[in-house]
C-alpha cells in the first residue's frame, strides 16, 4: 500500500490542483453565490461521486480508452458540452429570486447533486488527468497498484471535498447580499451564463 511520504505528498499536491482555477472550482464558485452554500455543497457532492467514477475508471483502465479512442472522447466531450451550454441558457433566462423571510432563498438543493455530477463525468479531460496523475505515485513494490490507485482516488476526492466545501461556503456568503438586489442577480446570472459558454467552448475544443 502507499507509504506515509507517498500520501501526504500526493494530498498535498492535490490540494493544490483542486484551487487553481477550473471548471470544478469555477462551477462551485457560481452556483454558491447565486443560491447559497447549501447549493455549493450539494454540488461538491457530485462532483465528488463523478471523481469516484473517474478515480474506478482509472483503476479498470476504462480511462485510457478515452486516450487512445478519438470517437469516444470526443462524443463524452460533445455531452459535456452541450450540458453546459443548457446550464448556460438557463442562467442567461434566470430570473431574480426573492427573499423569503426566515429563508435563505435559495433554490431547493435537489438536483444540484446531479449537475456536479454529470459536470464532471463529462469531461474527459478528468479522465485522462487521472490516467496520467495517479499513476505517477504508484509503485509495484508497493503492492496491487489498483488498490494505490483506488486510495490515491480517495485521497485526491477528500481534499478535493475540503477545498470544494470551503469554496462554497466563502462564496455562498455573499449570496444574502446578491438576492437583496435585482440587479445584482441578473448581473451574476448572466456573468454565470457567459463563464458556462466559456467552459462549453474549452470542453468542446479539448484534445486528448
Amino acid at each position: 500500500m502507499l507509504s506515509l511520504d507517498v500520501a501526504l505528498s500526493f494530498a498535498a499536491a492535490a490540494t493544490v490542483l483542486c484551487w487553481v482555477p477550473g471548471p470544478d472550482n469555477m462551477f462551485v464558485l457560481i452556483l454558491s453565490a447565486i443560491h447559497g452554500r447549501a447549493v455549493g455543497i450539494f454540488v461538491t457532492l457530485g462532483l465528488c461521486a463523478g471523481l469516484v467514477f473517474h478515480t474506478l475508471a482509472v483503476a479498470l483502465g476504462v480511462a485510457a480508452i478515452f486516450q487512445t479512442s478519438e470517437l469516444a472522447f470526443n462524443g463524452l466531450k460533445f455531452v459535456g458540452a452541450c450540458y453546459l451550454i443548457y446550464l448556460a441558457w438557463k442562467a442567461f433566462r434566470a430570473a431574480p429570486e426573492k427573499l423569503i423571510e426566515g429563508e435563505s432563498g435559495s433554490v431547493a438543493a435537489r438536483g444540484m447533486f446531479l449537475r456536479g455530477l454529470v459536470m464532471n463525468v463529462t469531461n474527459p479531460k478528468v479522465a485522462i488527468f487521472f490516467l496520467a496523475f495517479l499513476p505517477q505515485f504508484t509503485s509495484p513494490v508497493s503492492g496491487s497498484v489498483v488498490l494505490q490507485v483506488l486510495a490515491l482516488g480517495a485521497i485526491f476526492i477528500t481534499c478535493a471535498f475540503f477545498s470544494f466545501v470551503t469554496i462554497a461556503l466563502l462564496s455562498g456568503s455573499i449570496s444574502t447580499w446578491l438576492k437583496g438586489s435585482d440587479k445584482r442577480q441578473l448581473v451574476l446570472n448572466r456573468s454565470a451564463g457567459v463563464v458556462f459558454v466559456g467552459l462549453a467552448a474549452k470542453l468542446a475544443t479539448a484534445h486528448a
